[in-house]
């Protein structure tokens, strides 16, 4: 186990999202204890949560809820507490999504999650983009219009948006994240946006 250097107990959701090892990783390299949880005892001691997620926003939603997290997930938000959603652990945060219609989202946030629907538009996006910064401690030391990596199809279209704390352009204006007391939210994978990836990771640390 690398030293923790930050002080910072991170509880990263294990339940079969598939990109838990390079979040992991990421988060090592800055410094912290991460601690791979797959049930709801792993939460106790966790300064933070973080909840990946990669595949189909419904698979997601079914193995949380089969691994017993979803209500201490809603708990966790509602408290308070420190936390980071990534690409469908961003889109999770809401109601619902077109994805997979009558599959409820944890409903932190008001609103859907949309498919891309510009005509002629290559779907799912993949690759790097650049970010629209309007607010929140995540972007901190970034360049102007930093350079993010994203794969999605998929993306979250909050009912209040003063909540979005960045923006991006694939044929349409969408909310690349959101930010809200200590819940923080991002589309796109910081795991793997190398320098600004890492940045924006030790920027969410710093706010615990």
């Amino acid at each position: 186990m690398m030293e923790n250097k930050t002080g910072k107990t991170i509880a990263l959701l294990d339940y079969g999202s598939g990109n838990l090892r390079s979040v992991s990783k990421a988060l090592e390299k800055i410094g912290c204890d991460v601690r791979l949880t797959a049930d709801p005892a792993g939460l106790e001691a966790a300064s933070a949560v973080v909840l990946p997620g990669v595949g189909a926003f419904g698979d997601c939603a079914t193995n949380l809820r089969s691994r017993g997290l979803w209500k201490p997930v809603q708990e966790w938000l509602a408290s308070g507490r420190p936390f980071l959603g990534i690409c469908v652990g961003y889109q999770l945060l809401f109601e619902g999504s077109e994805e997979t219609p009558g599959v409820d989202g944890l409903g932190f946030f008001k609103g859907m999650v949309s498919r891309f629907s510009t005509p002629g538009l290559k779907v799912p996006q993949i690759g790097w983009n650049t970010l629209t910064i309007r607010s929140g401690p995540l972007w901190i030391g970034l360049p102007d219009k930093p350079f993010v990596f994203f794969v999605h199809s998929y993306f979250p279209a909050p009912d209040d948006r003063a909540i979005i704390s960045a923006e991006a352009t694939y044929g349409e204006d969408f909310a690349a994240a959101v930010s809200q007391g200590n819940v923080h939210a991002v589309q796109f994978h910081p795991e793997k946006s190398q320098a600004n990836g890492l940045r924006i990771l030790s920027n969410f640390v710093d706010t615990i």
